[in-house]
């Protein structure tokens, strides 16, 4: 299965050597050749541009690819590229990281997968507060 991770920040690299400790064909997308540096010794693909450039996805093998991780950092370059490789390139599993709830809501009910770890921290931290006030003092949950 080949996979393009666009944006290889802390989650993108992490997201990236997950998926190729599994096998899968892992091509990164980000500007900063830096980031390279993030994915220790690295056996898969690197291509160095922005991901809202069709000839940088392209290079990057997105219209043979099964899947496609978009995790830079921002929420308006997110959206598009992952619109981009849903209608142009047809990729049916594309999954974009998005800050905002609220736009990570919107663009869910409209068929775009999110994931919004703002979200989560909000429930996740709601929660333990949760379990702490119900749990006896000195206990944590």
């Amino acid at each position: 299965m080949k996979v393009v991770v666009v944006g290889c920040g802390r989650v993108g690299s992490s997201v990236a050597k997950d998926l190729a400790a599994e096998g899968w064909d892992v091509t990164c997308v980000d500007e900063d050749e830096d980031a390279l540096a993030r994915l220790g010794e690295w056996r898969g693909g690197f291509v160095r541009g922005h991901g809202m450039d069709v000839d940088v996805l392209e290079r990057a093998g997105v219209a043979s690819a099964d899947a496609a991780v978009v995790a830079t950092d921002g929420d308006n370059s997110n959206i598009v590229i992952g619109q981009v490789l849903q209608r142009r390139y047809g990729l049916s599993c594309v999954v974009a990281r998005i800050l905002d709830p609220k736009r990570a809501a919107f663009f869910g009910t409209r068929g775009l997968r999110t994931v919004c770890p703002t979200q989560t921290a909000i429930a996740t931290l709601s929660d333990v507060v949760r379990s702490c006030s119900a749990a006896p003092v000195g206990e944590t949950g």
